[in-house]
């Protein structure tokens, strides 16, 4: 009798389907990671310390279908934060938020390390509003407190203006600028289906991808779409995420070829520069053997002072000449 494997089979490629899927995550973690450096939350409305590093977000002992948490940062104060992005409020995610400050207390506790204090970050996109969300919650001895963000209380449309008119006169956008960037298709509130029959939020993305794969700057370019594709995959359709992908690939294409070019030109320069320098000293070697003063070749040959032209001599042998 042939044991049926179709449940198996589907239960397998949707484990390797979910690795792929962190995989390309990682992918623009790694990018993130280096840029994120020395930039904060502070523009969310986040009093918090300049990020000093970006750690690993998987935790082993949180459960599968959770996974990893959104983002983990070490901040200059010491402190670690977890950040979670959320698009609606529910009492019961205070109880993952618990899993996940355990998760990284037991990682620390495995790795021997002490574990520095705590901060539970979470940031409530503009579907949320201030009046509906506890900070709090509390049963018996356990008691957490988060510290929360409410991108509904940012200026979608003006941030929007504003990034869009920056980006069409190539102007070079601030750290501040780039964290509205990377953060602005949470913000959007407004609900509902456009003429073309796709919903306004997706629209509204997509039309942010698109100013963002126009920042002239490649490195900017790179740290908002990284950025985008890392904050809002909650959010985002696989279309547009391929989108952006696209567009970083042939981005860092291009700055591989820059970089390429410019090492040539290095190169070129550096050797013309030696093959000069030779020609010099060659020059000044045969002006010695025909007895010019040490004060003349100062005079006709660049980079040569009498006192060099002086131990030049000596080293030739002629001084006494």
């Amino acid at each position: 009798m042939k044991k049926d494997t179709r449940h198996q089979k589907g239960k397998s490629a949707s484990v390797k389907g979910t690795e792929i899927v962190y995989q390309n995550k990682d992918i623009t973690s790694k990018f993130l990671a280096e840029h994120l450096k020395g930039k904060s939350f502070q523009v969310y409305g986040l009093d918090l310390p300049e990020i000093q590093e970006v750690l690993p977000t998987n935790i082993p002992t949180v459960q599968a279908k959770e996974l990893r948490i959104d983002n983990l940062f070490l901040l200059a104060d010491g402190t670690v934060a977890i950040v979670d992005y959320e698009s609606k409020y529910q009492k019961s995610d205070k109880v993952k938020y618990m899993n996940y400050l355990i998760g990284i207390a037991n990682r620390y506790l495995a790795e021997k390390k002490e574990c520095p204090p705590l901060r539970m970050i979470v940031i409530y996109t503009g579907d949320i509003q201030r009046e509906k969300v506890s900070r709090f919650y509390q049963i018996g001895a356990i008691r957490l407190e988060t510290e929360v963000a409410f991108l509904s209380e940012l200026d979608f449309e003006g941030i929007f203006s504003k990034l869009q008119q920056k980006v069409e006169k190539g102007s070079y956008l601030t750290d501040e600028e780039l964290m509205e960037f990377i953060i602005l298709p949470l913000s959007y509130q407004e609900n509902g289906i456009d003429s073309d029959g796709i919903p306004k939020k997706k629209q509204k993305i997509r039309e942010v991808v698109e100013i963002a794969a126009r920042i002239q700057d490649r490195d900017q370019q790179l740290f908002t779409l990284a950025g985008l594709l890392a904050f809002t995959d909650k959010l985002i359709d696989s279309e547009t995420a391929d989108k952006i992908r696209s567009v970083m690939e042939m981005t860092q294409v291009a700055m591989i070829f820059e970089k390429e070019k410019q090492q040539a030109v290095e190169e070129v320069t550096k050797k013309y520069e030696e093959e000069k320098k030779q020609t010099f000293q060659e020059m000044v070697e045969r002006m010695l053997r025909r007895g010019y003063h040490s004060e003349e070749i100062a005079s006709l040959i660049p980079g040569y002072s009498e006192s060099r032209v002086e131990q030049l001599r000596e080293e030739l042998g002629l001084a006494g000449e």
